[in-house]
């Protein structure tokens, strides 16, 4: 399945994803509030994992927006807001299930496996595609095969899983803070230059040597892929 989860706790976070992600699934974990509303507005996930207690805009603000354009993905509250009435506020906002920390993570694996079985069983979950296409540029999931114009591109494992978060995301900007999260479950860095380093190895594969840029920077904001 593909899911989101929303949860800004520095040790929780990545370990819940990390889980997930063994399981198989694809996980996208934000832990700003915004970005997870505009992630979750501009790709069809399978499961919401949300955190009722992320600052700015919280997992049930996140809820009652994406359920007002009619948004009915299955949602997971995740949070240590066990009262019933903060349980009965959640379900309000149209939350299907509610997960008060501190957890098992076998019991929250079970709870997203069984939204994710309600999704299937009332056909509304899109398949989730083997291959990406931009352009003239295709990216082949289950094969892992990289073409454009025709020519096979040799891409080493993060310089791929950084090209189909792009290619994922076309015409949307990418931040380097989500990138460190998304493709390297890595927190904030300022010091670090893996983003940069694969950027411009990518770069010098995809894009130089053909016509036109795929791979944009935003000076000061981040990139965006895209014409």
């Amino acid at each position: 399945m593909r899911i989101l989860l929303l949860e800004d706790d520095r040790q929780l976070g990545p370990w819940v994803a990390g889980g997930l992600r063994e399981e198989g699934h694809v996980v996208d974990h934000f832990t700003d509030g915004k970005e997870a509303l505009l992630a979750a507005m501009g790709q069809d996930y399978d499961v919401l994992i949300l955190d009722r207690m992320v600052s700015g805009l919280d997992g049930l603000s996140v809820l009652k927006s994406l359920r007002a354009s009619e948004d009915t993905t299955p949602a997971l509250f995740l949070t240590a807001l066990g009262e019933v009435e903060a349980r009965v506020e959640g379900f309000d906002a149209g939350g299907d299930d509610y997960l008060t920390k501190p957890f098992a993570f076998a019991e929250l694996s079970a709870r997203v496996n069984a939204l994710g079985r309600r999704r299937d069983s009332s056909g509304t979950s899109t398949t989730e595609p083997t291959t990406l296409r931009y352009g003239d540029l295709s990216l082949d999931l289950l094969g892992r095969r990289c073409e454009r114009q025709g020519q096979v591109i040799d891409l080493m494992a993060k310089e791929f899983k950084l090209l189909e978060y792009f290619m994922r995301r076309p015409g949307r900007l990418v931040t380097r803070t989500m990138l460190l999260e998304q493709v390297w479950d890595m927190s904030f860095d300022p010091t670090t230059s893996v983003v940069e380093t694969h950027i411009s190895r990518l770069r010098s594969k995809v894009d130089k040597p053909f016509d036109d840029e795929l791979i944009r920077t935003r000076r000061g904001e981040g990139y965006v892929f895209g014409k």
